[in-house]
């Protein structure tokens, strides 16, 4: 088997970025740029990458995550944006990758996790990782309407609101005891810039950020970001329609409405795998959707 270079932490190789991002681009459709231009891309998120001819051809990265659980901090480490360019497959890069990861980190952290889709279910198993079967969080309405209110609903976007975004990014307040995931700023702008940039809403009466889309009855709420504590049924009923449903939320919410259910969910397109040495998630939960990297 042929022996790459093996290069990590490159953020500031513009070279080496940009190979990663366009190995990026053929594999998930996704471009980093307007991320990392804006300077998010912080020493949160390492990349370990194989390397040839000053080309990324396989990578496999790590985030350096704060969580709450139960009220507890720790220290996590996310495992993301596994790759191999089609070229180089087969040469079980992506193992020696994982493998080099979980030596560095078995002693700087409390557990290591990662979400994978349908292609990889049986990859992570060989190295230990054990799959957890995740809640979804949810609110019928048709059983328990709650009165829309009335009040200012503004959709944001990065072009005019940035600096306010990332305020907001920077000086969130945390919500859940639960599980939360703390000092999320450089992801929370992933997911501003990148992800949802046409689902942002702000709610000033409020200091609020929502996260949010509508189809067909169904509010999805993808995160709810404030600078201090807030009633979660007076924000709803500044954000749903009369045509609203069902509202589901992407994280485990810090509150309970009359009506709101957990199910345990099966999702083969981002699913949980966890590597830890004492058992911690248990029962319903979900890791919120904007710390997933």
């Amino acid at each position: 088997m042929a022996k790459y270079e093996l290069v990590s932490d490159y953020r500031h190789n513009e070279n080496l970025k940009a190979s990663f991002n366009d190995l990026a681009m053929k594999t998930f459709g996704l471009d980093f740029r307007g991320w990392y231009n804006k300077g998010y891309w912080n020493d949160q998120y390492i990349p370990y990458s194989f390397v040839q001819a000053g080309k990324v051809i396989a990578n496999a990265s790590i985030y350096k995550m704060s969580i709450r659980v139960n009220g507890e901090r720790l220290k996590g480490i996310q495992i993301g944006t596994v790759m191999t360019d089609e070229h180089y497959r087969h040469q079980g890069l992506a193992k020696q990758l994982m493998l080099h990861l979980m030596k560095e980190y078995e002693d700087a952290c409390d557990f290591m996790y990662l979400f994978a889709n349908e292609t990889v279910l049986d990859f992570y198993p060989k190295f230990g990782f054990t799959r957890i079967h995740e809640s979804e969080y949810s609110l019928d309405l048709t059983t328990r309407p709650i009165q829309p209110k009335q009040t200012s609903v503004q959709q944001l976007t990065i072009e005019q609101n940035l600096a306010l975004l990332e305020e907001y990014a920077k000086n969130r307040y945390i919500h859940s005891s639960m599980i939360a995931v703390e000092e999320n700023e450089s992801l929370l702008m992933f997911y501003f810039t990148l992800v949802f940039p046409h689902a942002i809403y702000y709610l000033e009466e409020f200091d609020t950020i929502v996260l949010m889309e509508e189809e067909e009855g169904v509010l999805n709420i993808y995160d709810i970001i404030s600078l201090q504590a807030t009633n979660a049924e007076t924000v709803l009923a500044s954000i749903i329609k009369d045509t609203t449903k069902k509202v589901v939320f992407y994280f485990t919410p810090d509150f309970t409405i009359e009506g709101m259910t957990a199910t345990i969910t099966t999702n083969d397109d981002d699913a949980l795998f966890i590597l830890s040495k004492k058992p911690f998630l248990q029962g319903h939960f979900m890791f919120p959707l904007t710390s997933h990297c």
